[in-house]
């Protein structure tokens, strides 16, 4: 496979790209800030560790700058050269000629950094505190070191910000949390989602891009000899085989998927074995436990149609709430937009999430990030931690807003509960969103069959086949009898959606344990209908992710699915709309209702499952509903 479609393939699955207050509210175009210096490369630097491991680093300085320089660290297991390409990877030159030297670094293990690498944290954190180490005390260091980056980039300024650096000033993290087991959620790597592995890309990403070792030169040679070498062999893998992703999402058992693909050796099943009570997820891989302390001021960021957008969200009150200065409790800002994963400057003024367009989502997000580095780095005093501590992109709505808190204080959560007559299979069914409690109605049931699972139509993510990432029509899914379908009549008066999402399902099941889905659409007058955002759960984990219950025939359970959170308003002639199942694959694993580990399983049961709602079981989904006087503001 060519070194190019490797490349369209990651940015497919993951993007890794990397006077404010009411101006930053209004839409405004992409433009790029004005070069103030001419800047230059200074190639593969070989910083070392405190185990002596050498992660090579490159180095662009402004010229003509003052003597003494702030510095901008971005570290990427993605090859710090592509950042050598302007039109490709411009965040390196445009910072640099701003003022900042900025130092672009090869995670441990990859391309041209010695050492093994080990996904997706592993020794980042004492890396990234190294590398600002190092910085701060080189001679045209200021000693003042912000960081940036989005997805993996924004993941290790995550994992290093509680080692408290004190050279480490100011981050701006981009869809990529750590939060782990801090919340209560487990979603650890964003590769689990209520405790079912985000399977297709996973592979993909731990396929491609988690190889533990690589050829590279020995240890020890100088940066003069590295660079030398680097002019005569590209340490770029090239040689992957031609693998058919789709087909191989297919593959049981999942422990064994790597082999089958005949990839490098890779950390895949320490993934996928792990309990999430395990501490190796946080003490080898570093995520948040709920014990860490911050002192660092951060500019989170993230996207509706973002895999942990509400991840990020609690990040950034986590780092407020867990502050040991007045500093760092006072300067936690986000910021969410209408995108798809790390789609900030790809808003246009007809941003398209998929297959809906979402109006005009664009900020002049690099105005933003450069005040923030020049208030942070430089003592510049321009206004930007004056802006509102939250700002967010409604959809529908589609313009930008603001708070200062969030979940917003006004939220009325309101609860519509599913209602039918037993017949709630498909958008043909009976199924109904209502305000009102249901009284003894007749539950609904469908057959998940994990040899035949509901097909991932948009969402959180895409793949390099098949679905984009974003909203797409669900017509496809609702017209299946194993999807229930629930509707609002039309709507008189539209309605704001802001805040998390949340539905209870009172269920029973014929297997010992399986999965349950739901998902929230916004259904169009000529009958499009808009996925907005999902959300799985495992029965077996409704004790909690560090236990595991299996069901009985016949049982009663109530379970609860998070659908992350998003801002979107339903206009009027809309109708709202909520999709329930046991499966949306290939996005998420399916579960093979056996009540085993499920990663090593090639047989499955077929389970008869139902939702109950009644009085006294009234299975529902809540809304974070903004009241009808923020429209005018």
């Amino acid at each position: 496979m060519s070194k190019i479609n490797l490349r369209v393939i990651f940015f497919l699955m993951f993007c890794l790209c990397v006077a404010l207050s009411s101006q930053a509210l209004t839409s405004q175009s992409q433009k790029s800030p004005e070069p103030k210096h001419e800047v230059q490369l200074k190639k593969s630097i070989m910083v070392p560790m405190r185990d002596g491991v050498r992660l090579s680093t490159d180095l662009y300085f402004p010229q003509n700058a003052d003597k003494k320089l702030p510095v901008i660290l971005i570290r990427t297991p993605y090859n710090k050269n592509e950042f050598r390409d302007q039109k490709q990877r411009p965040q390196a030159y445009k910072f640099a000629s701003q003022g900042f030297v900025v130092a672009i670094q090869d995670s441990r293990g990859k391309f041209e950094s010695e050492g093994i690498y080990s996904p997706p944290a592993g020794q980042e954190a004492e890396d990234g505190y190294d590398s600002v180490d190092w910085l701060a005390k080189q001679p045209w260091s200021n000693g003042k070191i912000g960081t940036f980056g989005c997805s993996y980039p924004a993941e290790v300024q995550a994992a290093q910000a509680p080692l408290r650096h004190p050279n480490l000033t100011c981050m701006i993290p981009q869809c990529g949390p750590m939060i782990g087991a801090a919340n209560g959620r487990y979603r650890y790597w964003s590769g689990f989602k209520g405790g079912v592995l985000d399977l297709a890309a996973s592979i993909s990403w731990y396929f491609r891009a988690a190889s533990k070792y690589s050829f590279k030169p020995p240890p020890g040679l100088s940066d003069d000899e590295v660079r030398k070498i680097r002019d005569f062999f590209n340490p770029e893998p090239t040689n992957f085989p031609d693998v058919d992703f789709e087909k191989l999402n297919w593959h049981l058992p999942i422990v064994d998927i790597m082999k089958k693909a005949g990839s490098p050796p890779n950390d895949w099943v320490e993934l996928i074995t792990h309990d999430f009570s395990d501490p190796w997820w946080h003490d080898v891989m570093g995520y948040y436990d709920g014990t860490e302390k911050i002192d660092v001021p951060a500019l989170h960021m993230s996207c509706w149609y973002d895999p942990s957008v509400e991840e990020t969200i609690f990040e950034f009150n986590y780092f407020k709430e867990n502050a040991v200065s007045e500093t760092a409790a006072n300067n936690q800002f986000v910021i969410i937009t209408g995108t798809t994963h790390c789609g900030f400057e790809r808003a246009t003024e007809h941003t398209k999430v998929g297959e809906r367009d979402v109006g005009d989502a664009r900020l002049d997000y690099w105005d933003i990030y450069i005040k923030w580095f020049e208030y942070w780095l430089k003592g510049v005093k321009n206004g930007i931690t004056n802006m509102p501590k939250v700002q967010y992109y409604t959809m529908g709505r589609n313009k930008w807003q603001s708070a200062n808190v969030w979940p917003l204080p006004e939220t009325q959560y309101t609860k519509y509960f599913f209602r039918s007559r037993g017949h709630a299979n498909s958008r043909n069914g009976d199924g109904q969103l209502s305000l009102e409690i249901p009284e003894n109605e007749p539950s609904d049931t469908f057959i998940y069959d994990p040899g035949h699972p509901v097909p991932s139509i948009g969402g959180q993510r895409g793949t390099s086949y098949g679905t984009p990432a974003g909203a797409i029509d669900q017509a496809k899914v609702e017209m299946r009898n194993d999807v229930l379908v629930y509707t609002t009549p039309i709507l008189e008066k539209g309605i704001e959606v802001t805040g998390p999402i949340t539905a209870v399902l009172y269920v029973s099941s014929s297997a010992k344990d399986t999965d349950f889905t739901a998902k929230l659409v916004d259904v169009y007058p000529d009958g499009r209908a808009y996925n907005i955002q999902q959300g799985i759960f495992r029965a077996r984990y409704r004790e909690g992710f560090t236990k595991k219950v299996w069901m009985e025939k016949g049982g009663m359970y109530k379970i609860q699915i998070n659908l992350d959170a998003t801002s979107t308003y339903f206009e009027p002639g809309h109708r709202i709309r909520v999709q329930v199942s046991s499966s949306d694959f290939p996005l998420f694993e399916r579960n093979l209702n056996t009540g085993g580990n499920n990663y090593d399983e090639t047989e499955w049961v077929v389970a008869e499952n139902t939702i109950h709602h009644s009085k006294e079981f009234p299975s529902h989904i809540v809304l974070p509903i903004i009241p009808a006087k923020k429209e005018n503001k």
